[in-house]
């Protein structure tokens, strides 16, 4: 109960181990509790309950949420902990004229101005009470922080405390980590502001910042009174009005068209297609930055040197969080234009496989005048100092898999094996109708029946069973870019040093539930100049045949290479990923459970997401510069997005039904059975699935016990219908929307958001340099073509003479294949201050026993996922995952250390 006359948390506490606070048993009692309250709540219509001497709980109170509440007949003093972290540059980052200024505003106590906000209307006037205002002085200077202190009294009756105003009088933003209100000193159950956020100066916008506490939150309709105005206000804000350039200090969200790629004004040859907003190239949006129309090109954006996003995306300054996109910036800034310098012929290639090797063993020496420049100490892992310190050596580290088995690559059961347990194990599929077919136009692309025929496959799999019983038993599997790639073979092929197939990959299921390439065809579609081309190629025993075997496989490795990349890793996650973003910070509050569920999931995306349009997907960027598709690449992503892209099938479970991988059994773990048992992609996937899914469901029964709940959540409802007329608006009509309606709706769709965040993309991006270091395992582009392909006499008897020199051709130049190996190095490392999936708890949880004993358990059992993952990787059965040579499979593997681990699924898109 709360005493009278003074300012006093409320906090009812269940029964729970002492060590693990909201765990265990308390869950249960917390659940039924809430469950109860929520009924009585609705009884009530929704009116809040006043916890006072002999009154029935609070809603706060039954949720374990402290809440500071002033009923008294006299005033109660409030002191305000407010903790600044400083920026990489010192305190504030600044040396200009308003520096002192800004000294002599903290010598006087003047740096930041705060005012304290009621939850409660005056009683008598109805209207929002005036709040209680107090500037903060320094208080302490850390290494990396700095803390102010402020002091309130708080006038009687002034009710709960809601939020808190900011308005910073430097000249320079601030980060604010926090702000802690305790009473009279007693910090036992303080109320806490947990800001994470850039405050701007004053005099860049007079608009003040709001925060909201985080002991409580609020759906729409509970949203205390007080405090409906300044949520309506906060995400207006944020929403901005659609005009103007955007300023650096701004957290305005909103949605354009990837028309930023391109570079017109510089020369016509930069000049790219429009994504989204179209037929023809249909797109995710991405956020506005308002940026002037290019003057050659009214539907471009004009490029610069940085790209907007909303400042509390772009967390870059802050000590704790420089790592990731520091590095990639002096990697693509500074280390990759010093590889172009020292190899100046951009086409040369290698000559022997001795000179890949030496990559790995001696390093490839940089321009001298690079010898001081900063990536040596950014990226130490590959730039290295010659004896002296006179020059940089450029040297790479042996990737694990070569490490492991230096021939590894070459053998056809590990390009099998890759396919489930490599880089990019979301394209294999089960074949279930023979003969293939097309379903591309045959009058422009040619006739639709594959080449590989039912006696082919029969030879191969050495007759044991027909084409027919082979389908039915599910033993057939393809990795299918056939109808994708065809209609970019020609203009592909119109680059310089470059070429392209569309391919079938066809392979053959083994009793050990291992996978074995039996066939691979290769086609060239009819142009004006030449008839199609098409051919397939076996694995064979005489010499000639089995180098055309190799080759093809080269061909389909940078198909795979190319597919990875543009679809599986940038498209579904990072960029189908930022429409999410941006539209839950339109729609939900900051004191939305949602939003504070979501968040961590959410966090770092939108700044990585700028840095690909600014220097990696863009035009002449490092995709089209060490990728087949070249200038194309974005246009090929586009046709995927197209054909390929659900919502609802990017779901884990979903989308291993679709590719036939897995079926519905309600008798079997997870309710699916696999198709493949040793699919270590799909077993560890699925395990974090259930896990993200158990606590989403947890989290979400908390809030909404009824579909009422849901349907009434204006916000919820908003957010979720402007993510597909908006940040999806090219697919918006499409009929497998999932609908929202009902709490098992929200959980199958934050779900899927959050493991495509999670668990997809660290299983497609943090094994990147494990197995693409050694390029020719997956090389990124292919230069030369098949050499029976309109061969005469004489090309074929150079390819007989020696076949090594056609693979070799067909690899990457030098400077490509050391671009993309620096590159995926960098994007394949963990941050040292790394957020992973379920390890440390958001403040707005740990304040409510119910979601933090929620949180609990899902930490637990991901902690329990480890120890499946490693026993399963050393279980000589699974033969996918464990054997002579192989790399265990662990991009699944929740937790890392710093560094390229080949492990570890953080929470977010961060890199």
């Amino acid at each position: 109960m709360l005493k009278q006359s003074v300012l006093q948390p409320s906090l009812l506490f269940f029964p729970r181990h002492p060590s693990l606070p909201g765990a265990g048993a308390s869950g249960v009692v917390a659940f039924s509790q809430q469950r109860q309250w929520r009924r009585q709540r609705r009884q009530n219509n929704g009116n809040k309950v006043r916890c006072a001497a002999g009154a029935n709980e609070s809603a706060s109170s039954l949720s374990g949420q402290p809440t500071f509440v002033v009923e008294s007949r006299r005033p109660a003093t409030v002191k305000a902990a407010i903790t600044v972290l400083l920026t990489v540059g010192g305190e504030f980052a600044h040396i200009d004229p308003t520096r002192g200024l800004d000294d002599i505003n903290d010598l006087l106590g003047r740096t930041l101005h705060l005012e304290l906000v009621s939850s409660d209307l005056d009683r008598e006037t109805g209207s929002e009470k005036k709040t209680v205002a107090a500037f903060a002085h320094k208080a302490k200077k850390g290494i990396d922080r700095v803390t102010y202190e402020a002091t309130f009294s708080v006038p009687a009756n002034f009710g709960e405390i809601g939020a808190v105003v900011v308005r910073n009088e430097h000249h320079k933003e601030l980060f604010l980590k926090d702000i802690v209100l305790t009473i009279d000193g007693d910090d036992s159950a303080p109320l806490l502001f947990d800001c994470k956020s850039w405050s701007h100066s004053k005099f860049d916008d007079s608009q003040d910042r709001v925060f909201f506490t985080s002991n409580k939150s609020y759906l729409p309709s509970e949203t205390p009174a007080g405090l409906v105005r300044l949520r309506q206000r906060e995400l207006e804000i944020l929403r901005g009005d659609g005009t103007g350039e955007r300023k650096k200090f701004e957290r305005i969200y909103d949605y354009d068209v990837y028309n930023d790629l391109g570079n017109p004004d510089s020369k016509p040859g930069l000049a790219r297609p429009v994504l989204g907003g179209s037929d023809e190239f249909p797109y995710p949006r991405r956020c506005r930055t308002g940026r002037p129309r290019a003057r050659s090109d009214p539907k471009s954006e004009q490029r610069s040197a940085t790209v907007y996003v909303p400042r509390d995306e772009n967390f870059s300054e802050v000590k704790q969080v420089t790592f990731g996109a520091k590095t990639v910036r002096s990697v693509i800034h500074g280390l990759l234009p010093s590889v172009s310098t020292a190899l100046v012929d951009s086409r040369m290639g290698f000559p022997y496989f001795t000179a890949i090797d030496a990559l790995f063993n001696e390093g490839l020496p940089l321009p001298p005048k690079d010898s001081t420049h900063p990536f040596r100490t950014i990226v130490p892992r590959l730039v290295k100092a010659i004896v002296g310190g006179a020059q940089n050596i450029l040297q790479f580290e042996l990737p694990e898999m070569i490490d492991r088995d230096k021939f590894s690559w070459f053998r056809d059961e590990e390009f099998s094996r890759q396919t489930l347990a490599g880089l990019n194990p979301l394209s294999i599929q089960l074949v279930t109708e023979f003969p293939l077919v097309s379903k591309l136009d045959p009058s422009i692309y040619g006739p639709p029946e594959s080449l590989i025929t039912a006696e082919l496959i029969e030879k191969e799999i050495k007759g044991i069973m027909t084409v027919d019983e082979a389908l039915e038993q599910k033993k057939l599997f393809i990795l299918d870019y056939h109808d994708l790639l065809l209609p970019f073979v020609h203009k592909v092929r119109e680059l310089e040093d470059s070429t392209l197939y569309a391919s079938r990959t066809l392979f053959f299921l083994t009793p050990e539930s291992t996978l074995r390439p039996i066939a691979i065809e290769l086609t060239r579609p009819a142009s004006p100049k030449q008839p199609q081309w098409r051919q397939v190629f076996e694995p064979s025993w005489n010499a000639t045949d089995a180098w055309l075997w190799r080759l093809a496989k080269a061909h389909v490795a940078a198909h795979d290479s190319g597919y990875h990349q543009l679809v599986s890793h940038w498209l579904r996650t990072h960029c189908c990923v930022e429409p999410y973003i941006i539209a839950a910070n339109r729609q939900l509050s900051q004191m939305h459970p949602i939003y504070r569920l979501m968040h961590p999931y959410f966090r770092y995306t939108m700044e990585i997401n700028a840095l690909a349009r600014l220097s990696l997907i863009n035009c002449d960027g490092i995709i089209e510069k060490t990728f087949s598709p070249g200038k194309y690449s974005l246009a090929l992503c586009s046709a995927a997005y197209y054909k390929l892209w659900r919502f609802d099938m990017e779901a884990l479970p979903a989308d291993l039904i679709r590719r036939g991988m897995a079926v519905e059994d309600p008798e079997a773990e997870h309710g699916l059975r696999l198709t493949i048992d040793d699919y270590p992609y799909a077993q560890d996937g699925l395990l974090i699935w259930s896990a993200i899914e158990q606590w989403v469901a947890d989290y979400v029964d908390h809030y909404y016990p009824s579909p009422a709940d849901v349907a009434a959540d204006s916000e919820l409802q908003s957010w979720w219908t402007e993510v597909r007329t908006k940040g999806h608006g090219d697919k918006q009509h499409e009929p497998w929307w999932p609908s929202l309606k009902t709490p098992a709706d929200l959980v199958r769709i934050l779900t899927t958001i959050i493991w495509v965040a999670s668990g997809h993309h660290a299983a497609v991006n943090f094994g990147q340099y494990h197995f693409a270091g050694y390029f020719p395992n997956r090389p990124s582009v292919t230069r030369a073509n098949m050499p029976v392909e309109d061969a005469t006499e004489d090309d074929l008897a150079a390819f007989r003479a020696k076949p090594e020199a056609a693979l070799l051709r067909c690899f990457p130049s030098k400077i490509q294949a050391a671009q993309v190996m620096a590159i995926l190095d960098v994007l394949s490392a963990h941050a040292p201050d790394e957020e992973y999936l379920g390890k440390d708890a958001e403040a707005s949880w740990t304040k409510n026993p119910v979601v933090y004993a929620a949180f609990e358990r899902f930490n637990g059992r991901l902690r329990e996922i480890e120890g499946i993952i490693d026993a399963r990787n050393v279980d000589p059965s699974l033969k996918n995952r464990c054997g002579a040579g192989i790399v265990p499979y662990q991009l699944l593997k929740p937790y890392s250390e710093p560094g390229v681990t080949g492990m570890g699924v953080p929470n977010s898109i961060s890199i």
